[in-house]
């Protein structure tokens, strides 16, 4: 099978994010690295993606070149990655769309719900994909559990908890350092911090698994260290619409906490558990019986989990393979397959607002709000 042209907006060298999706994109051989503009200092941004083995006339400076130049070509990219710095999202997602090319943006989607829901009514004005890269839902265990919930093996959903807190920002010494201090500050990070950061990967995971929709939620937030204008600890109660309970704990000041992302489901039958430091395994315990641990691999598992692992039992599957599970079901969309479960606009708009709708709440003391954009109420 040909492989499909891929281009990168940022996530240049040195980035935490741009390796996991040049690892995850060209993993299955389905995408190549074909155009880039990868750094904002453009010197930087060609160099690096020549290294890579972009072409010197798709090595671009800038979005902007970048787009017009690949506009101007018959072997233009399939699908652009936006791995920008978030205020950035919004303007290159929506130009890439406009201008026909399918999209992968870095969550958040975009800074405000408005910008949010345009990018959905673009994407299905023009017919062209945007997706966001809520990349956990694409561990082929979490995949297991959302099988499970909508077979009915646990029952109705009652209550998901959800968390994803770590330590890494804890350090009040370090609050300076630049590749910190941008998350807590509105004029590149937006409205919120940690919520906006973390918060949003378990919320969406809440939704994802449980097959539903936030509908209302109530908020509290902190900055529990001072010079910090946005939040790093949130606690987040919600309601689904078919009136599933949601619990969701995040921050970035939990010392001892390395990742921290990990999520319980508790249905009229059954429970399950799963955490991203040990993404093979989901435990799940019968209403009356005893507690399984259910592993990446082994028989017995629903065709979705297995679609989306690569290695043999007992072998880890890490993150740049849940992102690479990502750009399997986008290529296999590209080229006119029906892919569920592949985040898109939908999900990045929902998340923004709940984003909003949380910061509202928490400067209303944890006043209960209506969490879903406006064109979905």
């Amino acid at each position: 099978m040909t492989r499909l042209n891929w281009g990168m907006i940022g996530g240049g060298e040195g980035s935490q994010i741009g390796p996991a999706h040049r690892l995850g994109a060209q993993a299955d051989g389905n995408f190549v690295l074909a155009a880039g503009a990868l750094d904002h200092d453009a010197d930087k941004g060609r160099d690096y993606a020549q290294r890579l083995g972009v072409a010197a006339d798709r090595a671009y400076g800038d979005w902007r070149e970048m787009l017009a130049g690949e506009s101007a070509r018959e072997d233009r990219v399939d699908l652009v990655t936006v791995a920008t710095p978030n205020s950035t999202h919004f303007e290159i997602t929506k130009a890439f769309l406009e201008g026909g090319f399918n999209v992968l943006c870095e969550k958040p989607m975009t800074m405000t719900v408005e910008e949010g829901e345009e990018i959905v009514k673009i994407a299905e004005k023009t017919g062209k994909i945007c997706a966001v890269n809520y990349c956990y839902s694409a561990y082929p265990m979490v995949r297991e559990m959302r099988e499970i919930v909508r077979t009915g093996q646990v029952g109705k959903i009652r209550l998901v908890v959800s968390n994803f807190s770590h330590g890494h920002h804890g350090d009040a010494t370090d609050a300076d350092n630049p590749r910190v201090r941008w998350r807590y500050d509105p004029a590149m990070a937006g409205v919120s911090g940690q919520f906006a950061d973390c918060g949003i990967h378990a919320l969406h995971m809440a939704s994802f698994i449980a097959g539903d929709n936030v509908r209302s939620l109530s908020a509290d937030f902190a900055s529990t260290i001072a010079s910090r204008d946005l939040e790093d600890d949130a606690m987040v109660n919600f309601r689904m619409d078919g009136g599933t309970v949601g619990r969701l704990w995040t921050s970035s000041v939990a010392i001892g906490r390395q990742h921290g992302f990990e999520i319980q489901v508790f249905g009229e039958t059954g429970g399950m558990r799963w955490a991203s430091e040990q993404p093979n395994q989901v435990y799940y315990t019968p209403v009356g019986g005893r507690t399984q641990i259910m592993e990446k691999g082994e028989g017995g598992l629903s065709d979705e989990a297995g679609r989306m692992s690569r290695v043999a039992i007992a072998h880890p599957e890490g993150f740049p393979l849940a992102v690479a599970n990502i750009y399997v079901d986008l290529a296999a969309s590209i080229r006119g397959e029906t892919r569920d479960g592949l985040p898109t606009a939908e999900d990045g708009v929902r998340s923004m607002a709940a984003v909003h709708q949380a910061v509202a709440s928490a400067k209303a003391n944890g006043e209960w709000v209506d969490a879903r954009p406006p064109m979905y109420r």
